[in-house]
């Protein structure tokens, strides 16, 4: 029986790794969750903020308004409170297609596993 492998996921992300997700100093993140309210990470006791992937979803939304659409805070704001559901809705959708997308991925290594071993 071949070994599967299991993708491991982190519950948690400190905000140096999120700045290097997005190429972006960690100041800006920080100010960019005092500037929008969806952002909330958690803390710990030393008071190191800790991203949750839902955390990340609403950073990559935040980014792509302010830097690829080139929206001012007050407009990205303004989307975000405007477009509420349909945000939720996107970012729900993204982490289940690529739960799909990697479901299928592996089902294909398996098979291809499979024939290699019948050779």
């Amino acid at each position: 029986m071949p070994y599967k492998e299991i993708e491991i996921t982190k519950m948690y992300y400190t905000i140096g790794e999120v700045a290097n997700m997005f190429g972006v100093n960690s100041s800006l993140i920080r100010f960019w969750e005092k500037e929008f309210d969806v952002l909330k990470p958690k803390k710990n006791k030393k008071g190191n903020r800790l991203f949750t992937p839902e955390d990340i979803e609403h950073i990559k939304v935040i980014y792509n308004l302010l830097r690829e659409q080139g929206l001012t805070i007050e407009g990205a704001k303004k989307y975000l409170k405007e477009n509420k559901k349909a945000i939720k809705h996107e970012i729900k959708v993204e982490i289940d297609s690529t739960t799909n997308i990697l479901n299928k991925l592996s089902a294909i290594k398996s098979k291809l596993i499979a024939i290699r071993n019948k050779l």
